[in-house]
């Protein structure tokens, strides 16, 4: 038979607790496992390599649920050696141990005669070996669970046992802590663990006894809750699949809806209900966004992807036999639903435009005025953008459009369909326009001037929406950080780093003409020129700059699959212009790794040492080298190369052939080469040293117009 210390088995933890808001689940179960994991390693619960333990975590409404797998019964033993004094200091000349040696042994809690002499290169020193023996699981674990459980992080935590007890998202109920069979005793927030978990709040019983984690879930199952979401959200889309399908129907497709109402319910199951054909008159916008944010229920369309008057409601309850929960659920829509059609109708008996005066009275930001000041300013800056495109030959940019766009863009935010459903912000300003007349490319740009609102949402569907969503986004960055509303760590209230995303989105998948310095420059102007009339000093508009840019790096990184260092080399040669500064990043990741290019930039990179740490201010001040003061034919040779290619790459640079005239530059190389084979920079003479000095700081400013190759991660030649 195996001793103990041999045995391995599972462990199951369960925290039982009121109703977890469900957009926390996923990501608190992914944070118990990544704690546990941490303190599993830390005290040799598991063992290393193929055959080590495991770990996973999943949650529901009332649990956070882990089963570590592979849990060893006992902790290996550890031998540790620890160093004390210098042999010379804890045994005087004839060996007898000193004051030093008697100390160390009892602070080691060992005898004076148990201590070794261990030779090390400073010496020979007292050393002290215990055998640290391993404790039960059960032993630790009862340590570590209850610091688990509080290192979980909520956006907010409730307590109940007093201000200064234990913090947890909801006040705990249960919790079951069972390692192969038995209980693993601990407490937390006056709770002592147990192998009891509880079923459905109604349907379940509320005494399970719990053997192992396989008995968990089955127990659990039959009393009405599937604890895994992945079963959850599978029992939702089997249902949603059956019952528009006998109608020959799909659901409203909608990834982030179906995550939430997995993790609303314990036990989902899906009813169809209906509503009257005459909302269908409202548009889809606003019926499915009464169905989606504020019922929880998925829109159901036909094949033709019309909405049909029809959704589908996912409840916590095992079944709906006589349809009195469905009946429930159509006299709750029905009064939303006449709630938008009134709203839709009342709003509309003034312009969309006659509600621009009622913003004076919406605040911004204390410091910088009403949403009406906001709308002046955009205006300006919308028409601003629209000039600087059509003069740079993007004929569809609108300059009375975008500035139109921009008057009516925030004039639904003090209407009553806004007032009651805030997130059709937008998209009803659109809608209302497009009724009132508006043209169709107007209308639009007001629908779209919030996107885009992440990396992967779509832009504006026109120019027009364009320049408003532009101008609404960097008057905001502008302003906010002109007062100091700058974000700090997670705390970005007015939503600036996705303004700047947008502002880069918007540029670089347009492929817009526009210099980033100038547009800032111009949203500066708008703050002065309009309420609250503040200057914007030109260090707050570099900040902005670097703000904006810091975005763009983001963008171009994980949207387009650039290395930093490419981005950093681009942008280290300018990046006013992110179209024409992306085409360089592209150009770089192209050419890195070819045959001459990746040695070119390792000798760039040489250079900039030189001139920065080597080079004397009086030297590196030199203008363009003298000719008739190179007297080796390395340096002749390097001159005349550094000419030549020059000429041609200036023109690919004018063209924005940015590829080709890296390959060209990239054939500086045999002449670089030889010019540090053959060549003392830094000699004695002081006007050739400088002279040699100006060669090489004419090549680095001429060679890194399209990009700074020494911010590229190759390896230095010698």
């Amino acid at each position: 038979m195996r001793g103990r210390e041999n045995l391995k088995g599972d462990f199951i933890l369960e925290i039982g607790c009121e109703e977890i808001p469900a957009g926390m689940i996923a990501k608190s179960s992914r944070e118990l496992k990544a704690i546990l994991e941490k303190y599993f390693s830390s005290n040799r619960l598991f063992d290393e390599g193929d055959a080590g333990g495991s770990i996973e975590t999943f949650g529901a409404p009332r649990r956070l649920v882990a089963v570590a797998r592979n849990v060893r019964a006992k902790q290996d033993d550890v031998t540790r050696e620890t160093m004390g004094p210098p042999k010379s200091v804890a045994f005087d000349s004839v060996g007898a141990p000193t004051r030093a040696a008697q100390s160390f042994a009892e602070k080691q809690g060992i005898r004076v005669s148990e201590l070794s002499i261990v030779s090390t290169p400073k010496g020979e020193f007292v050393s002290a070996t215990q055998v640290v023996k391993g404790r039960p699981a059960e032993k630790v674990l009862a340590e570590i669970l209850p610091q688990t459980i509080q290192e979980i992080s909520w956006p907010r935590s409730m307590y109940w046992t007093g201000a200064q007890g234990p913090r947890f998202i909801r006040p705990i109920r249960w919790i079951v802590a069972v390692l192969d069979g038995k209980i693993v005793p601990f407490s937390f927030a006056g709770v002592r663990s147990g192998n009891q978990t509880e079923g459905h709040r109604f349907f379940g019983k509320s005494k399970l006894r719990i053997a192992d984690s396989r008995d968990y879930q089955a127990k659990l199952k039959k009393n009405f809750v599937l604890c895994r979401p992945e079963t959850r959200r599978a029992k939702i889309e089997a249902e949603i699949h059956r019952l528009t399908t006998r109608k020959r129907l799909h659901a409203h497709a909608d990834t982030e809806l179906l995550n939430l109402v997995t993790d609303l319910n314990e036990y989902p199951t899906v009813i169809m209900g209906n509503f009257d054909l005459g909302f269908l008159a409202l548009p889809e916008e606003i019926l499915i966004t009464v169905m989606r944010d504020h019922q929880k229920y998925f829109a159901v369309e036909d094949r033709s992807g019309e909405l049909a008057p029809h959704f589908l409601a996912v409840i916590n309850l095992p079944s709906d036999a006589k349809g009195l929960i469905r009946a429930g659920h159509e006299r709750v829509l029905r009064a939303r639903f006449a709630d938008a059609q009134f709203f839709w109708e009342t709003d509309q008996e003034c312009k969309l435009g006659e509600y621009l005066p009622k913003l004076a009275a919406v605040t911004y930001e204390r410091r910088l005025g009403s949403y009406r000041d906001k709308v002046e300013r955009m205006r300006s800056l919308a028409r601003w953008l629209a000039e600087q495109w059509f003069s740079a030959g993007v004929r569809e940019a609108d300059v009375a459009g975008s500035d139109r766009a921009a008057e009516l863009a925030k004039c639904d935010l003090v209407t009553g369909m806004v007032g009651e459903f805030p997130e059709l912000q937008g998209v009803v300003g659109g809608l209302y326009a497009r009724a009132q007349g508006e043209s169709e490319d107007i209308a639009w740009a007001v629908y779209d001037h919030y996107q885009p609102l992440g990396l992967e949402d779509p832009l504006p569907r026109n120019l027009t929406g364009c320049a408003v969503s532009f101008a609404d986004k960097l008057d905001s960055l502008v302003a906010c950080f002109a007062v100091g509303a700058v974000p700090t760590g997670s705390s970005d209230p007015f939503a600036l780093r996705r303004a700047a995303l947008g502002i880069v989105k918007i540029i670089i998948e347009e492929k817009l003409p526009l210099s980033l310095s100038a547009a800032i420059s111009a949203a500066a102007k708008g703050l002065r020129d309009h309420a609250p009339e503040i200057e914007t000093p030109e260090a707050v508009e570099r900040q902005v700059m670097e703000f904006v840019l810091e975005r763009a790096r983001f963008v171009l990184r994980d949207k387009h699959g650039f290395a930093y260092d490419e981005i950093n080399a681009a942008f280290g040669a300018g990046a006013d212009n992110l179209v024409d500064a992306m085409d360089r990043v592209a150009a770089v990741k192209a050419i890195r790794n070819t045959r001459n290019f990746a040695p070119l930039a390792a000798a760039f990179k040489r250079i900039r040492n030189i001139l920065e740490k080597s080079a004397g201010k009086g030297d590196r001040s030199q203008g363009a080298a003298r000719p008739e003061l190179l007297r080796e034919s390395a340096e002749k040779e390097l001159f005349e190369a550094a000419r030549r290619i020059g000429e041609k790459v200036g023109q690919q640079k004018k063209t924005r052939h940015y590829r080709e005239a890296l390959e060209t530059i990239s054939l500086l190389r045999p002449a670089i080469d030889l010019f540090f084979d053959k060549i003392l920079v830094m000699v004695e003479e002081e006007e050739i040293r400088r002279n040699r000095i100006a060669l090489l700081g004419s090549l680095l400013r001429e060679f890194s117009t399209i990009a700074d190759f020494s911010e590229l991660a190759v390896e230095e030649r010698g």
